[in-house]
């Protein structure tokens, strides 16, 4: 199984990541990545960028050195009712958007309450991925989860980082669970690193292990072309345009 994109990865526009934008292009060509998307935190998070850097990505080329970026954010959900940080003007301007639950941004509810964040921020046209849904932290009803990531045509994330972060200590049994039950349904599934230094670009060695645990069909899961995630995008309205090719050096 070879995954030759990443869609979740953190500059040091995040305000606690280290790697620039000319960083992670290096790391993709050592690594073998073809694809990745700049995802910082929306401006929820404490010490994030401000929302004219997100707007502001049209400036960034869509293709480095033949490494293709995709513009995006990690939306934070902020209520239950799923509403996230980032307006719909700046939405628009994305190519992709992932919505998560910090307990910096939101104070962890109770299962229905959590599973209801994450099912009403399905329901923003906006949003293609939720991220790290499998945090013990925000306890969810996985059944109800992955069947309205079904119904929403939402991609539900299996984060590498969450195994090895202590503070989402028990994400591993949670992410079993969910990539189970996105097998039953056939939910699309990607992996993401969360890197928040371009070193771990492409780190998926612990959603590998899932991956292979739980027997995921490669059609499900989305990291394996580049084509499929387009495709995805597209038909959920997004532009995709603009292409632009720069020399690294």
């Amino acid at each position: 199984m070879k995954l030759i994109l990443d869609t979740h990865i953190h500059t040091i526009s995040s305000g606690h990541a280290y790697s620039s934008v000319h960083d992670y292009v290096k790391a993709a060509i050592q690594r073998g990545i073809e694809l990745f998307a700049i995802t910082d935190h929306g401006p929820a998070m404490p010490g994030g960028p401000h929302i004219f850097h997100i707007g502001n990505q049209r400036v960034i080329p869509r293709e480095i050195d033949g490494i293709e970026i995709l513009r995006g954010v990690e939306a934070n959900i902020i209520n239950y009712d799923g509403k996230i940080d980032i307006e719909e003007r700046y939405l628009k301007r994305l190519d992709l958007v992932l919505a998560s639950l910090h307990d910096v941004c939101i104070k962890p509810g109770s299962v229905e309450e959590n599973t209801m964040a994450f099912i009403n921020v399905m329901k923003n046209k906006y949003v293609d991925i939720i991220a790290h849904p499998g945090n013990p932290k925000f306890p969810i009803d996985i059944d109800k989860f992955v069947k309205a990531a079904k119904e929403n045509d939402v991609i539900i994330e299996i984060n590498n980082s969450s195994f090895t972060n202590p503070g989402r200590k028990g994400s591993r049994e949670n992410c079993i669970e969910i990539a189970k039950k996105a097998k039953e349904l056939g939910v699309k599934i990607i992996a993401g690193s969360d890197a928040h230094i371009s070193f771990d670009l492409g780190k998926f060695d612990k959603v590998i292990e899932v991956f292979k645990l739980v027997q995921m069909p490669e059609e499900l899961i989305m990291n394996t072309s580049k084509e499929k995630l387009k495709r995805y995008l597209k038909n959920k309205g997004k532009a995709l345009s603009e292409k632009t090719s720069v020399p690294f050096k």
